[in-house]
């Protein structure tokens, strides 16, 4: 078997998790890809090293004479690798940004991923907005963050990966006097005429504003003016007062004095919701943030889209890659 000069890690993980399995759903499932990208995995390993390294029939998944020969070599690499990363890992904490304190898909999966690595400190940071703690992730100020990825300049993707999390159903806050506070449910064509808040002109959140554009189009639904820049919930709610307008969020944003928060229907739009973190980020409290993240998306069904939902074309893109 020819040596490369340089082997990825993630490569070796891919083909070790596989030969362990001995099965490419089960091997995809325990690394939280897609099946398609560990098998362009393995594929790119087996090119790399110029020989195969599974047996692969519609019945089973067995290794080759160099997979047998090479499993407890990446083994060994892989656990040399985790032990440099736990080493790294104990010098610092990994900064975790949460949007805003309220808010729920986020601080569940933080919580989850404390009680999976118990060895290590992961700090909750608030930055209000997707956009604005991309730019602290590239920074290396944050390592990871929750929002609509979709909504991020090509510039920022660009530096970051991430894991769809949650398709989280949206809701309006209205005044308790709003003609439509009585309604259980709001549907989205009764906002017709009306000037919603969406975050406009506020620079930590433009993904928001994008998405709340996206969907009023063609409704006869307009993203309000800009207010000015309100921090914590009393000067939001002052400031949201003095202008009367309902307000776009999701059904999990915590209740506020004075005002109702009703879910929107027909259809019910959901914002995606996407673990975010930094290309190449190194640090053991990662996998453990990430296998939170999925868990609860399979045992909440967060990822499971109702029938009547709406869900923006780049948005889908976005949530449906590994």
């Amino acid at each position: 078997m020819p040596a490369p000069a340089h082997l990825d890690p993630r490569l070796l993980r891919a083909f070790v998790t596989v030969a362990e399995e001995l099965h490419f759903t089960r091997a995809a499932l325990r690394l939280y890809i897609a099946q398609q990208a560990l098998s362009r995995d393995v594929r790119r390993l087996e090119r790399e090293l110029g020989s195969e390294l599974f047996v692969r029939t519609t019945r089973q998944v067995t290794l080759t004479p160099d997979g047998e020969r090479l499993l407890p070599y990446a083994r060994r690499a892989l656990a040399a690798q985790d032990d440099l990363l736990a080493a790294a890992g104990q010098t610092r904490p990994l900064l975790v940004d949460l949007n805003s304190p309220g808010l729920a898909t986020g601080r569940r999966v933080l919580h989850r991923a404390r009680e999976l690595t118990p060895g290590h400190e992961l700090m909750a940071r608030y930055e209000s907005g997707l956009t604005w703690a991309a730019g602290e992730l590239v920074a290396g100020r944050l390592d990871a963050s929750f929002g609509r990825f979709a909504g991020l300049p090509a510039a920022l993707k660009a530096g970051l990966d991430q894991q769809p999390v949650r398709y989280e159903p949206m809701a309006v806050i209205l005044p308790e006097g709003h003609r439509l506070a009585a309604l259980a449910e709001v549907p989205l064509d009764a906002l017709a005429g009306e000037e919603i808040y969406a975050g406009a002109g506020n620079p930590r959140t433009p993904e928001w504003t994008d998405l709340a554009g996206l969907l009023f189009e063609g409704r006869g639904i307009d993203v309000a003016s800009p207010a000015p820049l309100a921090v914590g919930d009393e000067e939001f709610q002052r400031i949201m007062a003095r202008t009367g307008n309902p307000v776009l969020t999701v059904v999990d944003f915590p209740p506020l004095p004075s005002m109702v928060l009703r879910p929107l229907v027909d259809p019910v739009p959901l914002s995606p919701v996407s673990l975010v973190w930094r290309k190449g980020l190194i640090h053991p409290a990662l996998e453990g943030l990430r296998r939170a993240a999925a868990d609860i998306a399979a045992e909440e069904g967060w990822l499971l889209r109702p029938t009547n939902g709406w869900v923006s074309d780049s948005d889908l893109d976005v949530m449906s890659s590994p």
